[in-house]
């Protein structure tokens, strides 16, 4: 039995207000769900810690593509994944109607760029369906699984994988940028304007 909860959906509650509920009861599961265009997607609410609106980033060098940059979240730099972009549809031309989900994964704060948060679902365990074999792609590595809500599929993100391959891709950057080579003395002395 999968059930849209009565709690008022996450965006109509202030973001520093909204909490995530307590655990559900055995054999059930709660997300919240999200959109981005056309497809619904979640996360497990037990990870979710704050759910705030867009607002500019501060973009760090050597990034890859769907890293939009990092957010201060009182005091705490968060990265922000787009994950438009992360799933390979392009970036989103982020703006005042988006939102960013603060989860937590590891102990480690990341946000995830979305278009809007839908509502508070509630599922039973036993009606998450595997993702099918033959859709095993980079793109679905970071789901755990799909569900069906009335005529509605929601794919449910694996946040521990998206986070890993994130790390791996930034490590992967990270590894084939140059270091920066000092300038040699002669070359520098050259360049150096003459004092007059």
């Amino acid at each position: 039995m999968e059930t849209n909860d009565q709690a008022a959906p996450p965006e109509e509650q202030s973001a520093a207000s909204w909490r995530p509920p307590a655990a559900a009861p055995a054999g059930l599961e709660q997300f919240i769900s999200f959109a981005i265009g056309n497809d619904q997607y979640g996360v497990d609410i037990m990870s979710v810690r704050e759910i705030k609106g867009w607002s500019e980033v501060t973009h760090l060098p050597r990034q890859p593509e769907y890293i939009r940059g990092v957010l201060n979240l009182r005091g705490v730099m968060v990265p922000i994944i787009d994950l438009r972009c992360r799933f390979g549809q392009g970036k989103t031309d982020a703006g005042p109607m988006h939102v960013v989900i603060i989860v937590s994964v590891d102990n480690r704060l990341v946000g995830l760029l979305a278009d809007r948060v839908l509502d508070i679902v509630t599922v039973e365990l036993a009606n998450i369906q595997p993702v099918p074999q033959l859709a095993r792609t980079s793109r679905v590595a970071f789901l755990a699984g799909l569900v069906t809500l009335e005529s509605t599929m929601i794919a449910l993100i694996d946040l521990a994988n998206l986070i890993a391959a994130s790390n791996e891709a930034e490590g992967a950057g990270a590894a084939e940028a140059k270091p920066v080579q000092p300038i040699p003395k002669q070359a520098a002395a050259a360049q150096a304007p003459a004092a007059a």
